[in-house]
């Protein structure tokens, strides 16, 4: 089953009375720009296994679309805005009370992201960090990003199928744009979502599908986060757009969206337990969250209270649902919403500048 059957369901739609046309016996996938207009049939039914029926596409170079502040506007009407957000709560909804070392599918397709993510990990070590006088942003992160440049839409095209080839050149600029700034040497919620915009992609032209939910999560992002830990590290990358103790994490914030959804319900774990040490330690391997709090607790020295006050604030939530629902609001308020970060973001044929149709 295509993972966009699902995802769709989570897009906000336009209300408008009109008479719903029922469809029998397809699978909806979002595959077109007119997305939102066709209504999911009740009782329609399909084969989870039957392949979906062709579509026609005109892939195109995503191109940056908000260049001032008013054009806020338009992103937040657009229909990637919708199909962005619904890929971001589908997964969320996905992963609700479920361990990162709880057993599900791993497709053929997800294979082949995990070899292309190891890919990159392997040039982060054939690319050691040069002597330099500046202590962060080691210039050798250049040398590492010009691999990827060059190879990004051979990486892509190995994990698209064969008769998707011809999406290579679009999907690889969010590969590209997913792995930080080579000009300014930083990373940042900006680069984060363009990685998950790739996977969005990947979904829509149908290399992924509704059986690769927590492997996209648990296998897929999971290395993804690994890696880009790894080039933080390694090249002393500077937070792009940093808030310092005010912001939520210096790198990332998905992880801690679907990691506490994992924690929802959790017998014995409550939000006031992840400032732990002991805690973090005995259970990062299973709880995203926590694996991201143990990078922090790597990375800064001092009181918790202190260097993450944010987090430190979100411990004091009484349930982890609660911790969800607020990370979600907290994410569209301070990075889909934030000027500094959009003006970054690329559209083309799969995310599109258009605007949800009623």
């Amino acid at each position: 089953m295509c993972l966009w059957c699902g995802i769709r369901q989570k897009i906000p739609k336009k209300k408008k009375k009109k008479k719903k046309k029922r469809v029998e016996g397809s699978c909806f996938h979002v595959h077109t720009a007119n997305m939102a207009e066709t209504e999911q049939p009740s009782g329609s039914s399909y084969e989870d296994d039957k392949p979906p029926n062709p579509v026609s596409f005109s892939f195109m170079v995503p191109k940056k679309e908000i260049s001032m502040v008013p054009d806020m506007g338009k992103w937040k009407r657009s229909q990637a805005y919708a199909d962005y957000m619904g890929f971001i709560l589908t997964l969320n909804e996905g992963v609700k009370r479920k361990k990162l070392t709880c057993e599900y599918q791993v497709s053929e397709t997800v294979e082949k992201l995990l070899a292309m993510l190891a890919t990159l990990d392997r040039w982060i070590d054939e690319t050691p960090p040069i002597d330099q006088p500046s202590r962060f942003g080691n210039k050798a992160y250049r040398t590492w990003y010009a691999k990827l440049d060059q190879e990004a839409e051979a990486l892509v095209t190995a994990i698209l199928p064969s008769e998707r080839h011809d999406a290579a050149p679009e999907i690889a600029v969010y590969l590209k744009e997913a792995v930080g700034n080579s000009t300014r040497i930083d990373y940042g919620t900006g680069h984060e979502a363009a990685f998950a915009a790739f996977l969005c992609c990947l979904c829509k032209v149908g290399a992924l599908r509704m059986e690769d939910q927590l492997a996209i999560i648990f296998k897929v992002f999971d290395k993804y986060l690994q890696v880009m830990h790894k080039l933080q590290k390694t090249y002393r990358m500077e937070p792009a757009g940093s808030q310092g103790v005010w912001g939520l994490d210096d790198f990332q914030f998905l992880p801690f969206i679907w990691g506490s959804s994992q924690l929802i319900d959790h017998p014995t774990l409550e939000p006031r337990h992840f400032v732990e040490e002991k805690v973090v330690n005995e259970y990062h391997q299973d709880y995203m969250f926590l694996e991201c709090i143990k990078f922090i607790n790597e990375m800064k020295t001092g009181p918790f209270a202190e260097h993450s006050n944010q987090l430190w604030n979100i411990s004091a939530v009484p349930s982890w649902s609660k911790v969800n629902q607020g990370l979600i609001r907290m994410y569209k308020a301070e990075c889909l919403e934030k000027f500094p970060v959009i003006q970054h973001f690329k559209f083309g044929s799969l995310l599109s500048i258009q605007p949800v149709k009623p």
